[in-house]
């Protein structure tokens, strides 16, 4: 092989490793989203499906035990729509996507990319009492129940994703 064709086939191949690549999701878990590179940075347009109203709804409650002992919710729930940038987030702070059970100080010690984006306006919130909480009104797609509780010591953090579509989802955490 001639030396111009080796040139040719370096530059060639140099050019394509530079290329990036990037995966390829489904735009988000809402409905019609189509396919785009994954981008872990906060995005909301990648929320915008969770705002609308839906059928959907969630009953929960809390069943959580660690040796021997019962714990209780000790706050309101948390229901953070699934995206790029809260999947990442939750891998980093529960070191899972499907569900964790951490402690809070764990929790709080982590750092994530980008901790000042403002995803807050998008998260659903309610109160558990006497272990058991609701969400209604949800559109399709997958969330991020958060769920902090204690056996009198310090809070756990309960993690847990699940999706609806369209009817009633029970949940045990």
């Amino acid at each position: 092989m001639s030396a111009r064709r080796l040139f040719i086939l370096a530059a060639v191949a140099a050019s394509l490793g530079a290329c990036e690549t990037l995966p390829m999701d489904g735009g988000g878990s809402g409905p019609g989203m189509g396919p785009r590179p994954v981008s872990t940075a906060f995005r909301a347009d990648d929320f915008a499906w969770s705002s609308r109203a839906g059928r959907g709804s969630i009953d929960g409650r809390v069943a959580y035990r660690r040796e021997g002992q019962a714990y209780d919710c000790t706050g309101s729930v948390a229901l953070t729509p699934d995206t790029p940038y809260t999947r990442a987030r939750f891998q980093t702070l529960y070191g899972s996507t499907d569900r964790a059970a951490i402690p809070e100080a764990v929790v709080r010690a982590r750092t994530v990319p980008d901790p000042n984006a403002d995803y807050r306006s998008f998260v659903r919130s309610t109160t558990c009492q006497n272990g058991r909480f609701e969400f209604t009104g949800l559109p399709d797609g997958d969330w991020f129940i958060i769920a902090p509780v204690s056996a009198g010591g310090d809070r756990i953090v309960l993690m847990r994703r699940v999706g609806t579509r369209g009817g009633r989802v029970s949940v045990t955490l």
